[in-house]
Parts: structure tokens; sequence; C-alpha cells
């Protein structure tokens, strides 16, 4: 259960019930970290736009953003996330043995040559706290200076939503999921 409850539109201000109005328009409704972040929703309204350029405008192709996040919500453990993402992951086209990798931390072994640049990446950035010239070079060779940006600031940004979804212990059900 979650630790905080969800703020409902009512109970905001007509000023934050803005931020509340483009959540909802952005992702059908508040809900998952967005429930607990609305708590604080001029911050809800500024983490939900760069949120929104992250999953659904990022210039990283969709496969490569998702294996990214997901490498994220393992780091983390953060169980909400996993679940939210790997479902995400399959709609763009992952493999379940890329899935698996990830989710038993054996990536990047078993991983295509382009699956385990991503997730490599995101490893090195977590577990480093930075990224090794190789790997950032190889990342920009591919995706361009723009795509090795979106990467970094996704990893960043999927760290900060485990981080809310952990600390207020938010898991994974039916009604809250995808995030």
């Amino acid at each position: 259960m979650p630790r905080l409850s969800a703020v409902s539109r009512e109970a905001l201000s007509p000023d934050n019930q803005k931020a509340y109005d483009a959540i909802v328009a952005s992702r059908g409704e508040v809900r998952g970290p967005f429930a607990a972040i609305m708590h604080s929703p001029e911050l809800a309204g500024r983490v939900a736009h760069t949120g929104t350029y992250v999953r659904f405008e990022t210039t990283v192709p969709k496969l490569q953003n998702e294996l990214a996040i997901l490498t994220v919500a393992r780091h983390w453990d953060a169980d909400y996330e996993w679940v939210a993402h790997e479902i995400q992951a399959k709609e763009a086209g992952a493999r379940e043995e890329a899935i698996a990798a990830i989710g038993n931390r054996k990536a990047p072994a078993g991983l295509t040559d382009e699956e385990a640049l991503t997730v490599k990446f995101a490893l090195e950035l977590l577990q480093n706290h930075k990224v090794s010239d190789a790997t950032f070079n190889a990342v920009k060779d591919k995706l361009g200076e723009q795509g090795v940006t979106d990467l970094t600031v996704t990893v960043g940004y999927y760290s900060l939503i485990s981080c809310v979804l952990n600390s207020m212990e938010m898991m994974p059900d039916k009604t809250t999921l995808p995030a």
C-alpha cells in the first residue's frame, strides 16, 4: 500500500489543477508515481513535462529506450517500473531473452550488439556514475549527439521515478499501470 494517498483534483487550488490536468492530458489519468508527486503539484507538472518528452518524444528508438528503462528499473529494484515497462518493451519488440537477461542481472551477456550497447550505457552510468569514452562514443555514433543526450536523461529521469516509487512503496497493480 502506498505511503501517501492520491490527491484529488478537487483538493487542489485552481493553479495546481493545471498541473493535474496536464498530467491527465498526457497520460489519461494521475496514477503511479504521479499520484505521489502530486503532493507537490508544481514539481509534478515539471516532472511530467520531462517525462512526456523522455517517454513519448525522445529521439532514442522505442526499443532502445525501453531497454534502458528496464535496466534502470532493475538497478533500483523498482517493481512497479519493471512491470509497466516490461509490457512497453514487449510492445516495442524486445526479445524475451533480452528482458530476461536484464531482469536476471546477466546483461549485457546474451544480448545482441545493439541491445548490449544501450544496456551497457545505462549500467555504466548507474553503477560507475559515469560512462566510458568507448561506450559514450559508440552510442553517440549510433544515435547522434541529441540521441546520447536523450538516452542519458532517460536513465536519470527513470532513476528519479524509481526512487519515488520505491520510497512511497508503490507496487504494481492493474489499476496503476503503466507509468
